[in-house]
């Protein structure tokens, strides 16, 4: 995975979009693109419109490698059934967007950050791995030094965010449980996300 680091914000700029819809976005000031060109309309073509839809995609899950979003895809394809829906439950099956989605962390790059530094347990084991693929009926919990960190508790608190039904989470105690694998039409993006057109996108 790339060790390039991008402030979440300039995702929003570059795309155009409040992608986690956070009041904080610049985009809910400037609509427009960054740079002396941004301001100017653009009608994209067939491949603008699937590159947009896969960088948003990367974007709102915490700006994902391309090797890792690629072996995403090829996964998604692999599986039986629609590949749009499939690539979306194995987003949301990564332990960083379901710590985000219960809501312990303010962003999927927080999220990331609590992963890594060892303050997620999954089935009361310590994982430190963001990608890791959370099964029906794991548990995920805050590790109890963590439970007193001001950004776990303020994120827990927030108004911002529902927790969507495919998600059981006692707010209190900071531990949920992965019910099922959602749908596309259950996952609450503030933007409309295409898995569709990243599909067609990787296997042009």
């Amino acid at each position: 995975m790339s060790k390039r680091q991008e402030a979440k914000y300039k995702i929003d700029r570059r795309l155009g979009v409040n992608l986690w819809g956070r009041a904080k976005s610049p985009v809910n000031k400037r609509e427009y693109g960054p740079g002396q060109h941004g301001q100017r309309r653009k009608k994209p073509s067939d491949y603008g419109m699937q590159l947009m839809a896969k960088q948003k995609l990367k974007g709102y899950y915490g700006n994902i490698g391309e090797k890792q979003f690629r072996r995403l895809y090829q996964e998604a394809v692999r599986r039986k059934g629609d590949s749009g829906e499939n690539l979306i439950q194995l987003l949301e099956r990564r332990l960083d967007a379901v710590v985000y989605r219960m809501k312990f962390a303010a962003t999927p790059f927080a999220s990331r950050q609590l992963i890594n530094h060892g303050h997620i347990l999954v089935n009361g084991r310590r994982v430190n791995i963001p990608s890791y693929t959370v099964k029906d009926g794991d548990s995920i919990e805050v590790r109890s030094k963590a439970k007193q960190f001001a950004f776990v508790m303020e994120a827990a608190a927030s108004g911002e965010r529902d927790i969507p039904d495919y998600l059981s989470v006692d707010s209190q105690a900071l531990k949920g449980t992965y019910v099922r694998a959602p749908g596309l039409a259950d996952v609450p993006y503030p933007v409309q996300m295409e898995p569709n057109l990243v599909i067609e996108f990787y296997s042009r």
